[in-house]
């Protein structure tokens, strides 16, 4: 696993994230509301909405210093390292969400050191199958494409795309998880309330 310790902060803006609580007062489509606001796990509803035709694509994994809001929202000193592992989630071969994994190394300890070898199994399946598991408050944003480091193969992104983002904590350690719904996924494919609560 590479080393940098640049966040390339003069490279991409930020996206903008607001609170679940002032979200929910915006103009968000109700099939859209769903997907967004739903503490499930989003793993479970994209193998539920794919037929079973899921899939896990690693883009890079690294550690690096995170950017500047995932910083604070983790609480961890600037100069902190941790890792970060972007994927794809594909749902019948098409790329649905990219996800990125902010892991501060802090958090890598005891019985969370096997995080570090995830290989291209869907980082929440682990997270929601943990009984002391608990998430914190979901974030949401409308993005522009160019704040965001998607892979080059998805080819040009013209269209703002809705995401969200929220903490989880194992044994009171935090961990970052962003998940961006990509053009090619539509949020009406499967209804939302056909799939278990609990699973990721």
């Amino acid at each position: 696993m590479s080393v940098d310790e640049s966040p390339k902060h003069n490279v991409i803006a930020e996206p903008a994230w607001q609170d679940y609580r002032a979200a929910v007062t915006k103009n968000i489509p109700t099939q859209w509301r769903q997907w967004l606001f739903d503490r499930g796990s989003l793993t479970q509803r994209l193998k539920v909405a794919s037929n079973g035709a899921f899939r896990v694509h690693i883009c890079q994994q690294r550690v690096q210093r995170p950017q500047l809001s995932e910083q604070r929202l983790l609480n961890m000193p600037n100069r902190h390292l941790a890792m970060i592992r972007e994927v794809l989630l594909y749902g019948n071969d098409q790329p649905w969400v990219y996800a990125r994994s902010v892991l501060p190394l802090s958090s890598l300890t005891g019985s969370q050191r096997h995080l570090r070898k995830l290989d291209n199994r869907p980082l929440g399946a682990l997270l929601f199958a943990n009984p002391g598991m608990r998430r914190g408050a979901i974030q949401i944003g409308h993005i522009n494409p160019r704040n965001l480091a998607l892979p080059d193969t998805l080819g040009a992104v013209d269209t703002s795309l809705w995401g969200r983002r929220s903490l989880f904590y194992i044994d009171a350690k935090p961990l970052l998880v962003s998940e961006i719904f990509l053009p090619a996924f539509c949020p009406y494919n499967k209804p939302l309330n056909s799939s278990p609560r609990r699973k990721r």
